[in-house]
């Protein structure tokens, strides 16, 4: 710009990737102004070099035009407008521009509103910008650990980069603005899952996430909570209602020592019980909380932990779901959900114990005890692992024969032909290529509207890298429960696998992922998700023998499979804690009529304005990237028994000085 013209007001970064001490103003000035990467002093490629042009008026305002290929966003009080290449706004005083959709945020100030403002409120304005960049920063370092590659690649945002996939021409995550604004309204939360909360984010990335406050409420009869770690004075503290609770099943996966600590500190009113591992090397890790209530039952599957970090610091997932009592016309109904859940809980094998319900009288809690619930609304399948040698009609009851069994019975659309897979997940076993194309099949099977079957998909692997780890909010503490040695990761066939952990659109780059999900995609659209707590191992998902007649699997585990299918007919209203637990609420119908389909999709997805609104569309909250951006040549996959010198941000080295 030329310094010579009259300056009418200038930009005040928000944001600044320099991480300078105080921030510096950006002069705009009388007539015709460019911007572009040079003058912000950005390296990020994704801003052009002439960017944005103003044309000032008399008052102070600016005309200003996105020239360059990328998005460009203004907010003017509560309200924010996306603009495009060419695009036209006026921009006012106060009104603050974001050069890329939640990057590089400036606030406009008008040299007259200067004039006439206190050196205090100069000093007060400063203060709050500090904060808020101390706010960002979580978000802020991550990304610019994770957005090298743009500095050495100048192509638009707009570029597709999974040229793999022919027909993916839908826009990337990393192309959209953060989700600030996501809302489940509590009708539709059995439709999707959830993210749980995380301390040290942005607060718009806590938007519609929960906490185990949020899960565990009301007047809970009985509860039977599964998991593999339980630190009850964490879990008593977090979730004080628990204490109210007159009876509580533990199903857990501790041993040794942290098993005494739990027998030491439990209530008289708990029950432990570890069920049974036929096969060395097992363990019981499904996640689950059932939540019994006077007229009905809370289904909870998510893959924290029941232990402080678990619940604050890492990317999480949960679904939950009310289901009503049957009522007398409908005591002999069953539908998919409940025979599954009742033969994965008659495999966990508790010792029975009586509870008082004010229905029933007393009742012994076995697996049949479920039977009493009304499944029929249920918005998703269940995918167990149980271990055993499985054959014969077991044979597709467990692990990814379950998956592969209810996958091919589906049909998806044209767009998923051959479309690619992504793996995701916090623990990597021992594998070989066998073993992934025996998984791969399941996981590509399903049909297209031709019923043609959908052929096999390129698959993904998200996983930290090195980095990653180092910079994250726990730094290398983190990689503590991204538990996979170096024997398990190096292996020189996964190198076509790995893609990056990029969740910059959940804020979520720097909370460490312990979810584990399965999708299979095309752009933004979700021919099925699958949140579980199956890591990726023959342990957890199963390995076939004898000449594929048999399915060996070592673990427990559970997750919920959301298909368009499953979200067809009724939208549940039922709730175990409104009104006491008798509202029905409105029911509302889904793609029922001729021809029409339930669409799942991210967050990211951007329809018309018309189908946005639609309940036909549901989206799912997944935390990263997608299509996934593979790994860098520089880039490292994390391995928890490899020592690293290099200083993570608390100052600390991996494995950490004893």
């Amino acid at each position: 710009m030329a310094e010579s013209r009259p300056k009418i007001g200038f930009l005040v970064p928000l944001r600044n990737s320099q991480e300078e001490d105080e921030p510096s103003s950006i002069p705009v000035f009388k007539g015709p102004n460019v911007l572009g990467r040079s003058d912000l002093s950005l390296l990020d490629k994704r801003v052009s070099r002439k960017h944005v042009s103003f044309n000032t008026s008399a008052d102070g305002s600016i005309e200003m035009v996105v020239e360059g290929s990328n998005p460009v966003i203004v907010q003017s009080g509560l309200e924010r407008k996306r603009l495009n290449c060419h695009d036209k706004a006026t921009i006012c005083h106060g009104d603050i521009i974001e050069m890329i959709p939640g990057n590089f945020s400036y606030k406009y100030k008008t040299l007259e509103s200067e004039k006439h403002e206190s050196p205090e409120k100069h000093s007060e304005e400063r203060t709050t910008l500090k904060r808020k960049r101390q706010i960002l920063d979580d978000e802020a370092l991550a990304q610019s650990l994770q957005e090298e590659f743009w500095t050495n690649n100048d192509v638009p945002v707009t570029a597709n980069r999974d040229s793999s996939n022919p027909v993916d021409l839908a826009l990337s995550c990393d192309q959209l603005e953060p989700i600030c604004h996501f809302n489940v309204p509590k009708e539709k939360i059995s439709f999707t899952f959830q993210l749980l909360q995380v301390q040290g984010i942005p607060t718009w990335a806590n938007t519609s996430s929960v906490s185990i406050g949020d899960v565990i409420q009301g007047n809970v009869l009985m509860a039977v909570l599964s998991n593999y770690m339980v630190d009850i004075d964490w879990l008593m503290s977090a979730c004080p209602v628990l204490r109210k609770v007159p009876h509580v099943l533990v199903i857990h996966g501790e041993s040794g020592h942290s098993l005494e600590q739990m027998k030491e500190k439990k209530p008289q009113n708990w029950i432990l019980h570890k069920p049974p591992l036929p096969i060395s090397y097992g363990t019981h890790h499904s996640k689950a909380m059932f939540l019994v209530y006077p007229h009905g039952i809370r289904v909870v599957v998510h893959t924290a932990n029941l232990i402080y970090v678990d619940w604050n610091n890492k990317s999480q997932g949960l679904w939950m779901q009310d289901f009503p009592l049957k009522d007398e016309t409908n005591l002999q109904g069953r539908c998919y959900f409940e025979t599954d859940l009742v033969e994965y809980l008659s495999a966990l094998k508790w010792a029975e114990f009586s509870v008082k319900h004010p229905d029933f009288g007393n009742v012994s809690i076995n697996a049949s005890f479920f039977k009493k619930f009304d499944y029929s609304s249920a918005m998703v399948r269940l995918i167990a692992s149980v271990p055993g040698y499985h054959s014969g009609s077991n044979l597709k009851k467990w692990g990814h024969m379950k998956l592969r069994d209810v996958l091919q019975d589906c049909s998806f659309g044209n767009e998923f032909i051959r479309s690619p897979l992504v793996y995701q997940f916090s623990s990597l076993g021992s594998l070989d290529e066998k073993w992934m194309a025996e998984f791969a099949s399941s996981t590509s099977s399903g049909l297209s509207d031709d019923k043609s079957p959908l052929g096999l998909g390129k698959a993904q692997i998200i996983w930290p890298t090195v980095e990653d780890v180092r910079c994250s909010l726990e730094g290398y503490a983190a990689g503590s429960c991204i538990p996979s040695p170096q024997k398990n990761v190096e292996k020189d066939f996964l190198k076509k696998y790995w893609a990056k952990w990029k969740a910059k659109h959940t804020g979520r780059c720097r909370a460490m992922p312990h979810i584990k999900t399965y999708t299979r995609y095309n752009g933004q659209n979700l021919a099925w998700f699958l949140l579980t707590s199956a890591n990726l191992s023959k342990a957890a998902w199963g390995a076939l023998q004898k000449n594929n007649s048999q399915l060996m699997i070592r673990s427990y585990e559970l997750g919920v499979l959301f298909l368009p299918s499953t979200v067809r007919g009724q939208s549940p209203g039922f709730s175990c804690t409104d009104n006491g637990g008798s509202s029905q609420g409105a029911s509302k119908q889904l793609g029922t009529s001729e021809g029409s389909k339930v669409k799942l999709v991210t967050l990211c997805w951007q329809g018309n304005g018309s189908t946005n609104s639609s309940p036909e569309v549901i989206k799912l909250p997944v935390p990263y990237q997608l299509p996934p951006l593979p790994y860098a040549s520089e880039d490292v996959p994390w391995s928890w028994d490899k020592r690293y010198l290099k200083k993570d941000v608390h100052g600390q080295i991996w494995p950490p000085r004893s």
